[in-house]
């Protein structure tokens, strides 16, 4: 009996410490949601030549109604530029870009391939051609109408990054693009809207995000792992830079609804997220420690679990002895405030609330991807493009 009340204390002690991160970082962010964020800019308006750069592999099925809504909501043509990077295509992605209207950068490059170096092929060449100002849009996006003209006027007013709203597009696909796009309220809107309201930096999340010259001569974009955009904020935080959180405006991105793509996106976000933990914890870590208490929050967002995990882990320690049980019990309350106020900013919780019915399902789901997300956490993992459900003509309603 001893031997058993022992390995409970030390699982018990093992769940505590491996979700008390997420808990405190959910509660943190949820709370912060409430509340009113201000505008952030240092009030010196400035001259603004945005360079819209679209990276693209193989995507010659949506290119063209990305570039084309993307123009739509960016007038002022001489102030503002569609740059698609055709990244070692072997389809009609250049050709269809420049049909839509926009510049082409072609890059070849077999081995060093990949979102990250797309990127930084095409923030050199057109700060070399008098660009002071970036936003980054994924090839099967649209765009709120709104989108370019406010990422504008935050940058013109002296932000150094902003990230705006990023929604799933496709979220009347499958039941699992709609869960997911409840999962996108939460890490994508209500996370970065409490970060804000706290005055600490949003998070890029890899669509959807603008750089302001001076930020890329300070902090370049090498982030070349297969989560770029996380390695390249933990480079910004580490540097005393911020990004602002653009709540007005939304990008809406193409998930998979189901398959061997979901399993592919899904373990390799969540793979490159557990690497940048093993890399950067330790510096986060060694900065707090130095007096640096704006890295507490990037380490907490590090160490917070997949909610699905966060949620078994939580479910098991009900069932050990006190008080175990107890802070298992706070910790759920926790992940379901954290949820139904992400439901809440979308526009229509009913939907999302109702869309959480299939959330035991996609729990078991995840337990199946456990191996190719370790696997995708290792160095050598290499990004893979995720396949599209409909490339050719995709219905998408907003």
């Amino acid at each position: 009996m001893q031997i058993v009340n022992i390995a409970c204390w030390a699982l018990g002690i093992v769940i505590l410490l491996v979700t008390l991160p997420g808990a405190l970082e959910l509660l943190f962010l949820t709370l912060g949601s409430a509340l009113n964020a201000r505008r952030q800019g240092d009030g010196r308006p400035r001259n603004i030549r945005l360079g819209i750069v679209i990276p693209a592999h193989n995507e010659a099925g949506l290119i063209g109604r990305c570039v084309a809504n993307i123009a739509a909501s960016a007038p002022s043509p001489g102030h503002r530029e569609i740059v698609v990077v055709a990244d070692n295509c072997t389809d009609q992605t250049a050709r269809l870009a420049v049909e839509a209207g926009a510049r082409v950068l072609v890059r070849t490059d077999t081995e060093r391939r990949g979102k990250g170096y797309a990127l930084h092929m095409a923030f050199d060449q057109l700060q070399a051609e008098g660009f002071n100002a970036f936003l980054v849009i994924d090839a099967d996006s649209l765009v709120s109408p709104n989108l370019v003209n406010e990422v504008v006027a935050r940058l013109g007013a002296g932000a150094a990054a902003v990230q705006c709203r990023y929604r799933v597009a496709n979220d009347s696909t499958s039941l699992r693009a709609r869960l997911m796009d409840v999962a996108f309220l939460g890490f994508n809107v209500l996370r970065p809207k409490g970060r804000a309201a706290w005055r600490i930096s949003a998070g890029i999340l890899g669509n959807g995000f603008g750089l302001s010259g001076e930020t890329l001569q300070k902090v370049p974009y090498t982030a070349a792992s297969i989560v770029e955009d996380l390695e390249y904020h933990l480079r910004l935080v580490t540097a005393s830079e911020r990004v602002d959180f653009i709540n007005e405006a939304t990008v809406f991105g193409e998930i998979p609804a189901g398959g061997a793509a979901a399993r592919i996106q899904r373990s390799r976000w969540e793979g490159g997220r557990l690497r940048m933990a093993s890399e950067w914890a330790p510096r986060l870590l060694a900065g707090i420690a130095r007096g640096h208490w704006r890295l507490i929050e990037p380490l907490l967002d590090l160490l917070t679990l997949p909610l699905a995990y966060q949620v078994i882990l939580l479910l098991c320690a009900i069932f050990l002895p006190a008080p175990f049980r107890e802070y298992a019990a706070g910790a759920l309350g926790i992940v379901v405030l954290h949820v139904l106020v992400a439901a809440a900013l979308g526009g229509n919780p009913w939907k999302s609330i109702r869309a959480l019915a299939a959330a035991p399902f996609y729990i078991v789901w995840k337990l199946t991807t456990l191996d190719a997300v370790l696997s995708a956490s290792g160095r050598g993992a290499r990004w893979v493009r995720t396949s599209r459900d409909d490339e050719a003509g995709l219905r998408i309603a907003k």
